[in-house]
C-alpha cells in the first residue's frame, strides 16, 4: 500500500524499463510503502521446490529470516528499481524514505535487502557494474536498522 502519490513511467536507470516516480515531497523517515495484499508466506524450503521461472518464485521477496512473501499479482511496488545509493530503504516489507525526495524523483531501493541471502539477482547494477548479492538475514536487519536510526526522529514528549 502506497502512502504517497506516485506514477509509473520510463526509468532513468539504463536498461531498467519502467520505474516508480514519487509525485510529492517526501522527508526522510516517512513510510512510502507498507506491506499489504501479500498472497502467501513460505519458507525457503518451500521456495526451493518452486520452478525458478514460475510467477510465484519470481514474485518472492525475502521478508525476514528464511521467510518469503509471494505477491504474484505484481503490484506497482515491483517498479521500484535498484540502486546502491537509494533514496528508499526496504525494511521488513516497508519502504522508508532515506533522503529528501522531490516530486518527480524516481524511488530506488537496494535490492540486497529483499533477495535471498547470498543470491545473485541475475543482473549487475546499471551504474556501478557491481553484482547485486542478497544480504544474510543478520546483516540485512542490522544494516537496515542502523540506517533507519540515522533518519528517524525520536518521538517528542
Amino acid at each position: 500500500m502506497f502512502r504517497v502519490k506516485y506514477r509509473v513511467g520510463q526509468s532513468s536507470i539504463p536498461c531498467a524499463g519502467n520505474g516508480l516516480f514519487v509525485e510529492e515531497q517526501v522527508t526522510p523517515g516517512k513510510i512510502i510503502v507498507a506491506p499489504d495484499g501479500i498472497d502467501r508466506i513460505i519458507d525457503d524450503t518451500e521456495l526451493k521446490k518452486l520452478p525458478t521461472d514460475s510467477i510465484e518464485y519470481q514474485s518472492s521477496v525475502c521478508w525476514f529470516e528464511n521467510i518469503y512473501s509471494l505477491t504474484p499479482d505484481w503490484p506497482d511496488e515491483c517498479y521500484i528499481n535498484h540502486s546502491f545509493d537509494p533514496n528508499g530503504m526496504w525494511h521488513l516489507g516497508f519502504v522508508f524514505c532515506m533522503k529528501p525526495i522531490q516530486p518527480g524523483d524516481e524511488l530506488t531501493i537496494d535490492y540486497r535487502y529483499l533477495i535471498k541471502p547470498g543470491d545473485d539477482i541475475g543482473f549487475d547494477d546499471a551504474v556501478t557494474g557491481r553484482k547485486i548479492i542478497g544480504y544474510h538475514w543478520e546483516e540485512n536487519i542490522w544494516n537496515s536498522t542502523q540506517k533507519l536510526l540515522q533518519v528517524l526522529q525520536p518521538p517528542q514528549s
